[in-house]
């Protein structure tokens, strides 16, 4: 692979960037509609947010390190849902923005020959480089199109589908 296609220039700039259209939506939020669910068993806007606020880091920092232990993730994990929970709009958006700089600060160190050394995440082996994109970037992307929905989202009331599928009349 030439060296100008390894992973080392993508990272923390395309990270950047997703960081900073999370939070261009983030600012069109409504503060009176955190409330929202698509469905009664989706998360809210503001729990959304919240999670947006810890899953990046956690998981770059185990990329980062190499070595993935489910116990140590269970409760970093553990730590930072609470102090995700804790967070108002003004600290989601304050939280977002400070995980670029962290994003430069733990992708500087990592060198290609790192991004391309395998390490084993939930009983699959890949590049940390392939964890990065996948666990990180891919999610952030996702987790992107998600929040443009519900704050998009109409809201009107959830229509009965079941009257649609009644054999009884």
């Amino acid at each position: 692979m030439p060296d100008w296609l390894t992973f080392a220039w993508m990272p923390s700039g395309q990270l950047q960037h997703e960081l900073r259209i999370l939070l261009h939506l983030v600012s069109k939020g409504d503060p009176t509609k955190l409330d929202y669910r698509p469905t009664p068993t989706q998360r809210s806007l503001l729990e959304l947010l919240q999670y947006l606020t810890r899953f990046g880091p956690i998981r770059l920092r185990t990329i980062k390190v190499g070595v993935w232990d489910m116990d140590v993730w269970r409760d970093t994990w553990r730590t930072q849902e609470a102090a995700a929970k804790g967070r108002n709009l003004e600290q989601i958006k304050d939280a977002l923005g400070a995980q670029s700089a962290s994003f430069v600060e733990l992708l500087g160190s990592i060198s290609d020959a790192d991004l391309r050394s395998e390490m084993e995440m939930f009983g699959s082996k890949a590049s940390r480089g392939s964890w990065l994109v996948w666990m990180v970037l891919c999610h952030y992307v996702a987790y992107r199109m998600q929040l443009f929905l519900y704050l998009n989202a109409p809201n009107p009331p959830r229509p009965d589908y079941r009257r649609q599928f009644d054999t009884s009349k």
